[in-house]
């Protein structure tokens, strides 16, 4: 009975995944870990881990795209921008307020964001990628902090 029971939820999860996901729910809740479809189970964690941290490096890519923008364009300065850039702040507060482990993950990642904010920066303003510094000017702490803006 346990493998029909694994298979039919396997099968659910192909073919509607939120009933998959309130029937393993249930499932947990009822503890009848027999009938648990343990590898999409697996699978589904780990992509919440790894969406969690796509999210942190999607929002410091664009934090450190704008901040750059602000510091190489002040002519260009815009509400818009700091709006941006207080947004993605947020947006990282609030991932590190589910999750503080994912502060290490935003220090481990923040160089390698920051060569791809240096890329969308020089394509979003125009100006040629060596007007913007190899080496990140910002502080990977500073540039979380609301009132931080570049001269």
């Amino acid at each position: 009975m346990k493998t029909t029971l694994t298979s039919l939820s396997s099968s659910l999860y192909n073919q509607d995944f939120h009933l998959w996901v309130k029937s393993t729910i249930e499932i947990l809740q009822q503890k009848r870990f027999a009938e648990l479809d343990i590898e999409n189970l697996i699978s589904e964690i780990e992509s919440m881990g790894n969406n969690d941290k796509k999210s942190v490096k999607s929002n410091l890519r664009i934090l450190l795209m704008h901040l750059l923008e602000w510091q190489y364009q002040p002519e260009k300065r815009t509400n818009s921008w700091r709006t941006t850039i207080k947004e993605h702040r947020h947006r990282l507060e609030d991932d590190f307020a589910d999750s503080p482990s994912l502060k290490n993950y935003f220090l481990e990642v923040f160089n390698e964001c920051y060569q791809k904010a240096r890329d969308l920066a020089a394509s979003e303003t125009g100006l040629s990628i060596s007007v913007f510094p190899v080496e990140c000017p910002f502080d990977a702490n500073l540039v979380l902090k609301s009132d931080f803006l570049p001269e």
